[in-house]
């Protein structure tokens, strides 16, 4: 901006900024311009002094702006210097932290590594003690096989200042297994005896039933053989009466002729005494006829007795029979699923040394085989 343009010359450049920021530091400027103006008297009646107020407006205007860019662009060229400020600092910190970081590394590393030390003594510690937790429902088989885990642990200088730690950790945690083994012993003990109990008392039982069965059937056979003998009685007591009527009829016949017939020749005689004689052999052989049915009764008696004592004998050695294979079955189921634990067991194994190897902690493992045989991650299971 020319001078003629412009009331007012700007300050210099060397002395703007103690202008500028000094209260009130542009005031002789301005008065500068003030005088300017107070001294110009425009003629408003001719275009010559209307261009005269025109062109002092415009001026005035120019003094504002002139005035107005040296504070502008000494803002701006302060703008720069925080910016300047902050990247040094900037350089200044990132440096010093370099420096920092290059004098402390050593005990950085040093730290890292006790860290790491410490955790992996707690971490042993605390695989100790979660070997004694959750131990309910857990096999004696499994309680043994983690006293002898725990056992194995070996305490010494390894262990460096956690070692009374971690043989406290260690005997709490022996204590608490072998408390639930001996807990779990005696319980396993005990529903073995219960079932050897159900067994005798089922076999007990059968045999009972057999007992009674064969008792029935021997009783039955004895009526059997009784009424039969009672019949066969009965019907030779009949066929001897019959035989003494007979006899008898005979006898009044013959004393009947005799009477009537008192003169009858010794033929005649003869002829009846004959008859007598043969009545009475009919009575022996009617006799004979008895004893020899009471003989047969007694030997269809006897051999239905036998029968009978066979088929109790026969309905024993079944029932025996049909409570072996009930006992046979009872052991085939227990030992089925005693195979199935130890499947089931061998295969939880076999995965858990899977998820070992692929790097999971054991804990973590145990717990994963757990929540997976319970059914409890939606997805996933073992086949077993």
């Amino acid at each position: 901006m020319s001078a003629e343009q412009q009331l007012a010359v700007v300050p210099p450049k060397e002395t703007a900024l103690a202008v500028y920021s000094a209260e009130k530091g542009l005031e002789p400027w301005l008065q500068v311009i003030r005088s300017k103006i107070d001294g110009f008297t425009p003629d408003i009646s001719t275009r010559k002094g209307r261009e005269a107020i025109a062109s002092m407006a415009y001026a005035v205007a120019r003094s504002k702006t002139a005035l107005d860019d040296v504070g502008k662009k000494l803002v701006a060229e302060l703008k720069e210097v925080p910016k300047l400020i902050d990247a040094e600092r900037k350089r200044v910190r990132d440096t010093l932290d370099s420096w920092q970081e290059e004098v402390r590394r050593p005990l950085n590393e040093w730290q890292a590594a006790e860290d790491a030390r410490v955790d992996k003594h707690n971490d042993a510690i605390e695989r100790i003690r979660l070997l004694a937790v959750d131990l309910d429902g857990i096999t004696a088989e499994d309680l043994a096989d983690r006293v002898a885990q725990l056992e194995a642990v070996a305490l010494g200088d390894d262990w460096e200042e956690f070692e009374a730690e971690a043989a406290r950790a260690k005997d709490k945690a022996l204590s608490a297994l072998r408390a639930a083994l001996t807990a779990r012993q005696q319980y396993e003990a005990d529903q073995a005896e219960l079932a050897r109990r159900r067994a005798e008392d089922e076999l007990r039982a059968q045999q009972e039933r057999e007992a009674q069965i064969a008792r029935e059937a021997e009783e039955r056979a004895r009526r059997e053989v009784e009424q039969q003998a009672q019949t066969e009685r009965e019907a030779a007591a009949r066929r001897e009466q019959e035989l003494i009527d007979q006899a008898a009829a005979a006898q009044r016949a013959a004393e009947q002729a005799a009477r009537d017939a008192e003169a009858a020749a010794e033929l005649q005689r003869r002829q009846l005494q004959l008859q007598a004689e043969q009545a009475q052999l009919a009575a022996e052989q009617a006799e004979a006829n008895r004893i020899a049915t009471e003989r047969r009764a007694e030997q269809e008696r006897i051999a239905a007795e036998e029968r009978a004592l066979q088929a109790a004998e026969q309905a024993r050695v079944d029932e025996r029979r049909r409570a072996d294979a009930a006992a046979a079955e009872i052991v085939r189921q227990q030992e089925a699923r005693e195979r199935d634990e130890a499947h089931r067991r061998s295969i939880n194994r076999a995965a858990l040394d899977a998820f070992i190897a692929g790097g999971m902690p054991e804990e973590c493992a145990k717990q994963a085989i757990t929540l997976i045989a319970q059914r409890k991650i939606p997805a996933i299971s073992i086949q077993y």
